[in-house]
């Protein structure tokens, strides 16, 4: 199969064919446009649950609400997933367990998380690694004002060097 949205024996038939998938899963579709709606019951995904659309680095996924509509006409193949509105996971700082209910974190709260406070002084630098994250943001660093995915037990280390 080719990056291509379109099935290739299906649109040589002249039947428009678009793939798509759902929480890993390869789906077709007939229409360029799918609503939040028809992704939800194509994917057979409960009302308490949230659909993205995965978005490349550095931008972020995309939330989906039922009256949207997405085109998959587009060159590659669309890829959406879903998550439950009631988050809650235990983050792993520095080697503490912290509770967490949001579905991201930022820079600076990790940085809370394992200092207890934000030191917004230009002399203090905090580095911020993380690994065992979601597939789109499995491993790497954050930087001020950036954002990632988490997921249960994804672990954070996060350190804080003085420059004065």
């Amino acid at each position: 199969m080719t990056q291509e949205n379109y099935t290739g024996e299906n649109a040589r038939n002249g039947k428009h064919v678009l793939l798509l998938t759902i929480n890993e899963k390869l789906h077709e579709w007939h229409h360029e446009y799918i609503t939040g709606e028809e992704i939800r019951k194509l994917g057979e995904i409960p009302i308490e649950d949230e659909i993205f659309l995965a978005v490349k680095r550095p931008w972020e996924d995309e939330l989906i609400k039922n009256d949207t509509r997405v085109n998959l006409a587009r060159p590659e193949i669309e890829h959406f997933f879903s998550k439950d509105k009631h988050f809650k996971a235990i983050l792993i700082v520095n080697g503490r367990e912290k509770p967490w209910n949001e579905k991201t974190i930022t820079f600076e709260q990790v940085v809370v998380l394992a200092f207890g406070k934000y030191d917004n002084n230009p002399n203090k630098v905090y580095t911020v690694t993380y690994d065992r994250g979601p597939r789109h943001n499995p491993e790497g660093s954050l930087v001020k004002g950036e954002r990632v995915f988490i997921k249960d037990k994804m672990i954070f280390n996060v350190t804080a060097t003085d420059k004065s």
